[in-house]
């Protein structure tokens, strides 16, 4: 009886010490939650974005209503400001991926809005140094107000300004393209770009509810001041806010293994930093998959910078101004549309991996081949302009959400198929191309409207006549650009093929 109770005693100590050995055990398991610091490195990206676009936006949402009236601009005065700005972002988007490489995501991309945000400001200098320049006869004794070369002169003086604009505003992309491929898993950065990216939308549709109040209220010039202003707040934040995930006191174990398990490594092994192979700026356009990149901005950038510099002049030429309640309200649904559904683009191919086991790059680009069916819209929008001016605000609205959605799972193509190391410096090279063709589009949407305008009813497309008919015509470029697009970067790169040493 002794023997069985100390026996007893014995298994019933060797319970409890089991247990409480158990309880260590599992302690960290049950309390390890995995942090989110990524989701706020996300929305840092989403509101970067969203002042980008705005900055981007006040020129567009000022010129026809308030800026021209001093400087009679035409359509093809805008339409070369709007091309200068395309091709020397275009340009500087060539060194501003390897910039931003080179220089850390940290610095560099402190470096690019605040370059953006002093550009911005410096518009609003433009009226001041314009008339300063014609009184004191820098250009001539006999400039006066209304000449053409008084109006030469506030055309130089904003395509100066957006030149710097062009400098900062080119950096966003590649150091956002980055973050995200630093602190999000390959199956998530469809929909963590998607959500960033939203903020183009956002930006598009705070601007018209914000920046004609201010040009009406306080001038034209203080609406680039206060909305580039914005910028050197999100600097400051950024600065305090961002390290890398390896390095981030608000990223814990969890979430570091979360974020890198795209990595082949034992269960137990030490999560490590992978940049990958290094590639030089020429070889990187040794590759197929560069070249579809390169495409698919080439073809499809144009159309939404046509949607963002021109829809307010579009709607103002239907009789619908900027500073009018109408006006703004065509802006903000549209862009709302774009906002609502765009956000829903980058998680279609997750679900095609989760659910039907493909790889990211073929759940993309089925994703892809989808979204670039909602532009076809595009081509009747000019048409139901008579019946109403909702229908071509919804229809365009639809076009950019469809081309919203393509971009994020576009930019995340580079992920699937580069290393880490060169990540930004693709964006910034598909990004130089997509200027290219914005440039193309901007420069020839002018002097088409200008050309249309001057010949009228001798003028028509389709069945439209005058400048009506030069609509016509870029709407329907909108139209089929992404299913020519997807075309070629499936034959450029058909299958899933990641470049490794």
């Amino acid at each position: 009886m002794v023997l069985q109770a100390n026996t007893n005693k014995q298994s019933t100590f060797n319970l409890i010490l089991y247990s409480k050995n158990l309880t260590k055990t599992m302690t960290p398991i049950q309390t390890n939650k995995m942090t989110n610091w990524r989701w706020v490195m996300c929305a840092m990206l989403f509101f970067a974005t969203t002042v980008n676009y705005m900055d981007r936006q006040v020129l567009s949402l000022t010129w026809k209503d308030f800026i021209s009236k001093d400087f009679h601009w035409t359509d093809d005065d805008y339409g070369t400001i709007t091309a200068v700005f395309s091709i020397f972002y275009a340009f500087i988007s060539l060194f501003a991926g390897k910039f931003i490489d080179w220089m850390g995501t940290k610095k560099g991309y402190i470096w690019a809005i605040v370059i953006w945000s002093l550009g911005a400001c410096l518009h609003a200098a433009c009226g001041w140094a314009t008339f300063h320049l014609a009184d004191t006869g820098w250009f001539g004794e006999n400039v006066v107000k209304g000449t053409l070369m008084f109006t030469s002169i506030s055309v130089y003086l904003f395509l100066a300004c957006r030149i710097v604009l062009a400098m900062g505003e080119a950096g966003n992309f590649p150091a956002a393209i980055k973050v995200t491929a630093e602190y999000f898993p390959k199956k998530d950065r469809a929909y963590a770009t998607s959500m960033f990216n939203a903020g183009s939308s956002v930006g598009a549709l705070a601007a018209p509810l914000t920046i004609p109040i201010l040009a009406a209220a306080m001038g034209w010039e203080m609406s680039f001041i206060i909305i580039g202003a914005i910028g050197f707040i999100w600097a400051a934040a950024w600065a305090f806010m961002y390290e890398h995930p390896h390095q981030s006191k608000n990223v814990n174990d969890a979430e570091l293994a979360y974020i890198n398990s795209d990595n082949k490594q034992e269960e137990t092994g030490p999560v490590t930093e992978e940049e990958g192979m290094q590639l030089s700026f020429g070889e990187c356009f040794t590759y197929r998959q560069t070249w579809a990149f390169i495409v698919g901005k080439a073809l499809t950038d144009g159309v939404w910078w046509f949607f963002l510099f021109w829809a307010p002049a579009y709607f103002s030429e239907l009789g619908y101004p900027s500073n009018s309640f109408t006006g703004q309200m065509l802006i903000f649904v549209l862009y709302l549309i774009v906002t609502v559904l765009s956000i829903y683009g980058g998680y279609l191919p997750k679900l095609f991996v989760e659910n039907k086991g493909m790889n990211p790059y073929a759940g993309r680009m089925r994703a892809m081949l989808i979204f670039a069916f909602l532009p076809i819209f595009a081509m009747f929008a000019q048409p139901l302009a008579g019946v109403s001016v909702w229908l071509p605000c919804i229809i365009i609205g639809l076009a950019g959400a469809g081309h919203q959605a393509w971009s994020a799972n576009l930019y995340s193509t580079i992920g699937d198929m580069f290393p880490k190391s060169a990540i930004a410096t693709i964006t910034g090279i598909g990004t130089m191309f997509g200027g290219l063709g914005s440039f193309l589009i901007n420069k020839g949407s002018g002097m088409l409207f200008t050309y249309a305008e001057g010949q009228g009813n001798a003028f028509s497309f389709f069945g439209v006549t005058g400048k009506p008919a030069g609509y016509m015509i870029i709407f329907c470029y909108c139209a089929v650009a992404y299913l020519i697009a997807w075309t070629l970067m499936k034959t450029l790169v058909p299958k899933y093929k990641p470049i490794v040493e």
